[in-house]
């Protein structure tokens, strides 16, 4: 694990932005103009998605995706100026929010600054020409971290944005060379010393695939050693089989509670419903009700919480990678619920008590927290069928149910649930 990553990051929660679908302007001002809606909502930092120049060979869709990068760094000219990037993260400072860029560093554009510069920097197939190694990404070229000079101009180019902004978010970081992050970290860390680092680690079938064909991809144990939070790709299938009717709430709830012992004791992971590679949640799982309960556990989660922009809007549909697709902000407004989740996910124990997940048969999550007499425990109902009373693991007494306020009775150590989620406390308690 990263020796200085901090446990206080199982506290914050992260709104990731995609520039240019964010508004009908899709520019860094008009984000800016957004800024106190989306810190209105809890958000501490703010992930911007790649906001590079979009390569023109080989590009898909009209406008590109801004994950096949031609200078990593210069500014998307539509986007706005670095002038305007850096006002951004002003605002953001301001209003006591940190900022995070994206990192594209396993591949760019056929067309980039380095293909042209060094091509010899690059993955070459048989015929001497440039690719990549996973087929379907036909917009981008590999890079070869067994080029020395490539580490050097990486890390200069990490320590020319870290003069600007937080920290990063390093896109399929098991395909770069663990000793290159560890190397970029070390020397990040000694201009921006709190410099976050966010590795979007992948799905276990994505690394077994990989390392079948002799390809580096590696694990989430070994990246802890140079980043402070992963996404949490290890597990999520399990939760997306479940709620497809392939797998079950067990399965999700166990894989959950292995890895408090499979990682260090200060691991942070990235907990999501969605993201920009993601189906949104909405559309996952269009009833509302199991919607809100499956967020209300998002919050709760042992880990970071990420909220993908448009997630607050139960917006169904997923942002185009490679067109304007600007966000459909006319779904149900999930804020007000959000705002009432917030005070939970502030709470002392989410970072300091250990944690405990199980599943109560295919419908009801519950988990715990526990740091000596202290608890807190939720219970969620994130099945299809709504039990009218679910067993609870505390005293029988009257509590104050932290999401929404209601008077809570715990009898028989059971609770009436009636298909909604309820979180209590060691401190709710008034009549027993």
């Amino acid at each position: 694990m990263a020796e200085n990553t901090s446990v206080s990051l199982r506290n914050r929660l992260i709104y990731s932005a995609f520039v240019r679908q964010h508004t009908p302007e899709g520019t860094f001002r008009a984000l800016m103009a957004d800024l106190p809606r989306i810190r209105a909502l809890g958000a501490d930092i703010l992930w911007l998605m790649p906001i590079y120049p979009i390569g023109e060979k080989a590009r898909k869709g009209s406008v590109g995706s801004p994950y096949a990068i031609r200078d990593y760094r210069g500014i998307q000219p539509s986007l706005g100026t670095l002038e305007d990037l850096k006002a951004l993260v002003h605002a953001c400072h301001e209003a006591g929010m940190r900022v995070i860029l994206d990192i594209v560093f396993n591949h760019t554009s056929p067309d980039s600054v380095l293909a042209s510069a060094h091509p010899e920097w690059f993955y070459h197939k048989k015929d001497g020409s440039f690719g990549n190694r996973i087929g379907d990404w036909s917009d981008i070229i590999d890079l070869d971290y067994g080029q020395k000079g490539l580490w050097e101009e990486q890390i200069g180019t990490l320590l020319y944005w870290a003069d600007i902004v937080d920290g990063f978010r390093c896109d399929v970081a098991p395909l770069v060379p663990l000793a290159f992050w560890k190397a970029a970290r070390e020397a990040v860390a000694k201009v921006h010393p709190d410099c976050l680092w966010l590795a979007e680690s992948v799905e276990p079938g994505f690394t077994l695939d990989n390392r079948a064909r002799g390809l580096v991809s590696h694990s989430d144990g070994e990246l802890y050693q140079a980043f402070d939070i992963l996404y949490d790709y290890d597990v999520q299938g399990k939760l997306e089989d479940y709620l497809h009717g392939r797998g079950t709430l067990a399965a999700y709830a166990d894989a959950v509670q292995a890895q408090e012992y499979l990682y260090p004791e200060n691991f942070v992971k990235l907990r999501f419903l969605e993201n920009h590679d993601r189906q949104r949640a909405a559309a996952l799982v269009p009833d509302r009700r199991r919607l809100r309960n499956l967020t209300a556990f998002l919050y709760f989660q042992h880990g970071t919480t990420l909220l993908y922009a448009g997630q607050e809007f139960s917006c169904a549909h997923l942002p185009d990678l490679f067109e304007k697709d600007v966000i459909d902000r006319s779904g149900e407004d999930l804020t007000p619920y959000l705002v009432r989740l917030l005070p939970i996910r502030r709470l002392p124990i989410l970072r300091e008590g250990s944690y405990r997940v199980h599943a109560q048969g295919e419908t009801v999550l519950q988990a715990m927290y526990r740091k000596g007499e202290e608890w807190l425990c939720g219970t969620f109902c994130v099945g299809e069928e709504v039990p009218e009373r679910v067993q609870v693991p505390v005293p029988d007494g009257y509590y104050r149910d932290l999401v929404d306020g209601r008077e809570i009775r715990v009898e028989g150590g059971e609770i009436a649930l009636n298909g909604a989620c309820v979180v209590v406390s060691s401190e709710g308690v008034w009549n027993t």
